[in-house]
């Protein structure tokens, strides 16, 4: 999730033109060169983009071969936009795209030292995940899962590295939005938090340290502030339209909070509330009713079509 929707096809860096280490077992130095990334839906390309754009090899996995094609175009075309803007340069496109391969194996990604997971915010599914990846990865290998909301002591637990995982949390759209949150479970060792901080630097990012809380520190703060816009207008506070503007104009917030629920998803909003009530058991994370009926009618905001406002 982010606060601030920018240009498609922003410059990223040019290309990668070192490769950093980080120290495993016995103080061995391990260069990151080849990264993984499960999931190619709208994160998982963006981050698979910014890592073949940052020169590393990237090899993203898909779970069939339609999704994986999807998200490959899906990086083809961001990557068009910016060159027909001039934001990028043909050739820093061209490379980016010869660093880029998919898959829809686990055993293409045992040449990994780094994978980014990106799948679906489901607990289930990411352990299945892993479970289906661990068997091929290197011993050295770095597993960083991409959630928005769930606990990152929980799934390192669930794998057999735990001391080899953290979060490494992007914001969307993820080749624009600078801010990266690194987070640390229980076990995660500093040599790991220290690599996953250090290849988000490489990426061209602005690390912060977050705690392994639910939500992190930006859904900590932005999701009660959209549940509660929610429950303002289910008050009758006033119009979706003079909401928006109040806090646009008045606060000078890039978008009002119905614009930007509408460009989240109000799926994922209500997902993300729903794990941090669980948690926290606090009335401030609680899903407001009519973002829970909305979700159920199928009005997920731009990419349904359909959410506080019509996007047909």
């Amino acid at each position: 999730m982010s606060i601030a929707m920018r240009e498609a096809g922003a410059a990223a860096p040019a290309s990668r033109d070192f490769v950093f280490s980080w120290l495993g077992e016995g103080d061995m130095a391990t260069a990151i060169e080849t990264v993984g990334v499960l999931g190619c839906g709208l994160m998982g390309s963006g981050i698979a983009q910014v890592c073949a754009t940052a020169g590393y090899r990237t090899i993203v996995r898909e779970v069939d071969a339609v999704l994986l094609e999807q998200g490959l175009a899906r990086i083809g075309t961001f990557l068009d936009a910016g060159v027909a803007k001039g934001k990028v340069a043909v050739e820093g496109r061209d490379r980016t795209l010869a660093n880029l391969s998919g898959t829809t194996s686990f055993d293409a990604l045992g040449e990994c030292d780094l994978v980014v997971e990106a799948i679906t915010e489901n607990l289930e599914a990411k352990r299945a995940t892993y479970a289906g990846l661990e068997p091929v990865m290197k011993d050295h290998t770095i597993l960083l899962s991409n959630t928005s909301s769930l606990c990152i002591t929980e799934l390192a637990a669930a794998t057999r590295r735990p001391d080899r995982f953290g979060g490494l949390h992007f914001f969307n759209p993820v080749p624009v939005m600078k801010l990266v949150e690194v987070i640390r479970g229980l076990a995660t060792s500093d040599a790991t938090y220290q690599a996953a901080f250090a290849f988000a630097q490489s990426l061209g990012k602005e690390p912060i340290t977050a705690p392994d809380r639910p939500g992190f520190i930006v859904n900590r703060l932005l999701v009660p502030y959209l549940l509660d816009a929610v429950r303002a207008y289910e008050r009758g506070l006033g119009s979706l339209e003079d909401i928006d503007k109040g806090l646009t104009l008045g606060c000078g917030y890039p978008m009002g909070p119905f614009t930007l629920l509408d460009f989240v998803g109000l799926d994922t909003v209500y997902s993300i509330a729903n794990i941090m009530w669980e948690e926290l058991r606090e009335p401030a994370f609680a899903p407001p009713p009519l973002l829970k009926r909305m979700v159920l009618a199928g009005h997920l905001g731009r990419k349904s079509g359909r959410g506080f406002y019509s996007y047909l």
